[in-house]
């Protein structure tokens, strides 16, 4: 009885330390090969994009249905967490929403209320940054700026 007792205090001890493993190995975002309607619903059609180097690319996504502007940044390459971030600004409202953090496969969802208005948007992987400001607003001209810091 003991030495059955004792076994299944083994077994259980490691499933647990499997289960501890798997919980604390799990990536901080999606599972590779996402998608910016992964990201930011169904609903959300991509109206614009920028590569971030060859690290992957910023996504501004829209809703018609409740008209907000939603922004992703996913990597090429899901791996180990780097640096990365998703941004978007309605001027006109002074709206703003950021994610920004160590991420395995994407940064964001990041919305605002956007219906009629200009939007600047960006994001970084790694040390690669893209700012893109004055977009999707009819007959301006966007103005797309990529850096390395």
């Amino acid at each position: 009885m003991r030495y059955a007792r004792s076994v299944l205090s083994a077994a259980a001890l490691a499933a647990l330390t499997v289960g501890t493993t798997a919980a604390l190995t799990a990536p901080a975002s999606a599972a590779p090969n996402t998608t910016p309607q992964k990201v930011c619903g169904s609903g959300y059609k991509t109206v614009n994009s920028a590569p971030v180097g060859s690290l992957g690319t910023v996504y501004l996504t829209y809703n018609a249905t409740n008209g907000e502007n939603c922004v992703a940044t996913i990597r090429n390459n899901p791996g180990t967490a780097l640096g990365m971030s998703a941004w978007i600004y309605v001027p006109d409202t002074d709206e703003y929403h950021e994610d920004n953090g160590l991420f395995t496969s994407y940064a964001g969802p990041t919305y605002v209320y956007g219906k009629a208005h200009c939007v600047d948007w960006g994001g970084h992987i790694k040390n690669v940054y893209v700012q893109v400001t004055g977009s999707n607003c009819g007959a301006l001209k966007e103005h797309r700026v990529t850096f390395t810091r």
